[in-house]
């Protein structure tokens, strides 16, 4: 696209057309001359950081197609930083509708139906595109809404191919304070397992209503280690969103297994989002029917060390798991 044909739809980039902000660039509303709407992300700067982050969302975003991530319509490369034209997502962010004022957020059903789509968006950019791909900052912020809630992941600045022949690489550290894997802000070295630590205090944040990056400062504690702890002492109503405590019913403590199970320190134990999908659409669907799990609790580790290594409590044998897939279509 032209920059004439893209100043003319944000009136100059006018700032009354701006409808979002990051740390990689403003993204402003445009409106094209078949009145079709669009979002236009502009860099802030023009380093040569800025120029390659730019070009590798191209790169990533052109390969992809799934209906829960933000589609990329086209650019333009006059600029010495392209400029990146998306599908205008209306309804904001994730983070906009769950940190609202006073006691009443997104419903319970709603949470559980966003996470489960961000989590199928992540499978399918772990393992069903043609090279494997990491977001590398998954965050309510960067969860786009539509009109019916509906879930599209967006921002993939910091996005990284993972070559077939590796199990990731390593690079340097990026993403979100409070969200970052531990082992990925140490070492490096992203993963896929470094997307399923991200999205796992994404639904910790989900349950609780508590910004990971704020709590801390409050309560002199990461949000992830006492959320964990909570959870192994049972005691998870001292931190849970009361509007979760009265709508979430019997399954509060599956999906708060599957968080648990996604913050583990170690990376091979934690789980795939594959398996983080499945298992948040069984939980769901237990609402309707009597889903058939083993429990599984390691007695023989003392109780500090289930504690800091978060074990869930469930566990699905590879036959259930075949057979409970089968009743999701993909």
């Amino acid at each position: 696209m032209t920059l004439e044909e893209l100043e003319k739809a944000t009136n100059n980039f006018d700032q009354r057309h701006e409808i979002g902000s990051g740390g990689h660039g403003t993204v402003y509303k445009g409106i094209l001359p078949d009145l079709h709407a669009v979002a236009i992300k502009k860099p802030k700067m023009a380093t040569q950081r800025d120029i390659d982050e730019f070009l590798n969302e191209v790169a990533i975003l052109s390969q992809i197609n799934h209906k829960n991530v933000v589609k990329l319509y086209g650019c333009c490369l006059e600029t010495k930083v392209p400029l990146l034209v998306y599908e205008f997502i209306s309804n904001g962010t994730l983070r906009d509708h769950l940190h609202v004022q006073g006691p009443i957020s997104l419903s319970w059903d709603d949470r559980l139906r966003i996470a489960t789509e961000t989590a199928r968006s992540l499978a399918y950019l772990h393992s069903a595109t043609l090279i494997p791909i990491i977001h590398g900052d998954i965050k309510p912020a960067n969860i786009l809404m539509d009109d019916t809630l509906t879930t599209k992941i967006a921002d993939f600045g910091t996005s990284r191919y993972i070559p077939l022949d590796q199990s990731g690489l390593t690079t340097t550290v990026q993403g979100t304070l409070g969200y970052l894997d531990p082992v990925y802000l140490h070492t490096g070295r992203l993963t896929e397992k470094s997307d399923v630590y991200s999205f796992g205090v994404m639904l910790i944040e989900l349950m609780t209503r508590k910004k990971p990056f704020d709590y801390m400062a409050i309560e002199d504690i990461i949000l992830v280690e006492h959320f964990a702890t909570l959870f192994a002492e049972g005691n998870l109503s001292q931190i849970l969103d009361p509007q979760i405590m009265n709508e979430g019913g019997n399954i509060i403590e599956e999906i708060a297994g599957i968080a648990v199970a996604c913050i583990k320190l170690r990376r091979e134990e934690r789980p795939t989002m594959r398996q983080v999908e499945l298992r948040l659409q069984v939980a769901q669907s237990s609402k309707g029917f009597e889903a058939n799990v083993n429990i599984v609790v390691d007695s023989s580790l003392p109780r500090d060390e289930r504690i800091k290594e978060g074990l869930t409590s469930r566990q699905y044998s590879m036959e259930e798991e075949y057979m409970l897939s089968g009743r999701y279509p993909r």
